[in-house]
């Protein structure tokens, strides 16, 4: 049962990023219109294709996190965006949303794989 629970955070995230990435393109979830600084960055973000090759990633990564052997990679490699999530809520929205989740969940996979990543800080 331990080995299975170490699991759910991955899924959890895997979950999150293939949704939101999917819905970038493929628009099955209404997205409210953001003003003032965040609709203003946002859509920056949107006219430039800088979003949608976010959203690749954030698919690309939500699928290694669905394969245990490259979970421990897809950790590290997402990490960036969840933060750059968070602080998007925090600096241009004022107020906390879903990536404290995100954070909180990344951290837990980070903390449950910290063995693979012995090698790197030595």
């Amino acid at each position: 049962m331990k080995q299975q629970i170490k699991h759910i955070p991955a899924y959890l995230l895997a979950l999150i990023y293939l949704v939101f990435g999917s819905n970038f393109f493929l628009h099955f979830i209404p997205m409210p219109p953001m003003d003032g600084n965040a609709g203003a960055f946002a859509g920056l973000l949107y006219t430039t294709g800088f979003l949608a090759f976010v959203k690749i990633l954030e698919i690309s990564f939500g699928l290694l996190l669905l394969v245990p052997k490259t979970r421990a990679l897809a950790y590290l490699l997402i990490a960036p965006i969840t933060i750059n999530i968070l602080l998007f809520e925090l600096f241009m929205v004022g107020k906390p949303g879903i990536g404290v989740l995100l954070l909180v969940l990344n951290a837990i996979g980070i903390f449950v794989n910290k063995e693979k990543y012995i090698s790197i800080i030595k």
